[in-house]
């Protein structure tokens, strides 16, 4: 097998409960009520090098949705959006990275045995190391081939799409591991109604006769911070942006598609089920929306929606 281009690479310090601690020694008990039954919230937030320094995408955004899941699983987290996010430039200074990925995370820790958490303590951590590009290079460029998975997301009634706790990335889990084994890079979700819900880790986008269209959130997907980016992008741009019912079909005969993620960033897809999707590569609109993407996040054009928090 290949490098693994996701492969965690450590920093030396993470934040924790307000004071920093080495990498190593951020450790937490095997019976942590976190390991035992997935109760740990977290965000996946990118740090990019700019010419006036490092600087995080979408920072605020990203913290105020934490705050948002630990209101939903019902965790007291005992900092507030503000002291969050100078933890976060604390984190990626001290580490001394120019880019990155930056992890915030609370988890219950080790007390309770039962159901309810809350005897276990809730421990606040953020965490920042240097990280590559989710899929690789090439597939910025040239685009990922995929398929439709046979594992569906979630209800919307059986546990809450919009918070993001780690137990609900299981149903990820399964599906990167078969897209992997039948040979795809990445999968595609669909929601109980048999409709198009979204990526294993991302939102997804279509392009049909110049229209950019993705999938509503229905309660089977996360709201993606990134999708919001795009789709604010797309509108400055001139292209007309639509949220609507996507049927697994639409994904065959769109002229171009691309995932979208703090982790995949603008990612093309040139063949969903060995279908070829439009020309087979990336498609003039998906360049578009991703040049101005990573030019806004990289400070190569003027940041008009203050996207961009500089450590």
């Amino acid at each position: 097998m290949g490098a693994d281009k996701s492969a965690l690479k450590g920093s030396e310090w993470i934040w924790k409960d307000g004071d920093f601690v080495a990498w190593d020694d951020a450790k937490i008990h095997i019976l942590s009520t976190a390991v035992q039954f997935g109760a740990s919230i977290f965000e996946g937030i990118r740090c990019y090098e700019t010419p006036d320094g490092p600087a995080i995408f979408r920072l605020r955004e990203h913290i105020r949705r934490f705050h948002d899941s630990a209101k939903i699983y019902r965790m007291p987290l005992a900092h507030s959006e503000d002291e969050l996010i100078e933890a976060a430039c604390e984190t990626v200074r001290r580490n001394g990275l120019t880019s990155g990925y930056v992890r915030p995370m609370a988890v219950w820790g080790y007390g309770s045995a039962s159901m309810d958490p809350r005897n276990s303590p809730l421990e606040e951590y953020v965490c920042a190391w240097p990280w590559g590009t989710y899929l690789g290079e090439e597939a910025l460029a040239n685009g990922v081939d995929v398929g439709v998975s046979s594992w569906w997301r979630m209800h919307p009634n059986t546990y809450p799409a919009a918070a993001k706790m780690a137990g609900h990335y299981v149903n990820a889990q399964l599906m990167k591991m078969e897209a992997s084994a039948n040979g795809f890079a990445e999968a595609v979700a669909l929601s109980p109604s048999g409709l198009v819900s979204e990526g294993s880790g991302q939102n997804i986008f279509l392009v049909r006769d110049g229209i950019v269209l993705t999938p509503y959130l229905d309660g089977t997907s996360l709201p993606g911070i990134t999708r919001d980016a795009v789709m604010k992008i797309a509108g400055d741009l001139g292209y007309e942006v639509r949220e609507g019912d996507v049927p697994r079909e639409a994904l065959y005969t769109a002229d171009e598609l691309f995932f979208s993620g703090t982790a995949t960033e603008v990612t093309p897809i040139r063949s969903v089920d060995h279908i070829e999707i439009g020309s087979g590569s990336r498609g003039p609109i998906t360049e578009a929306l991703q040049k101005r993407f990573m030019d806004t996040v990289k400070g190569q054009v003027e940041d008009t929606h203050g996207w961009l928090t500089h450590v």
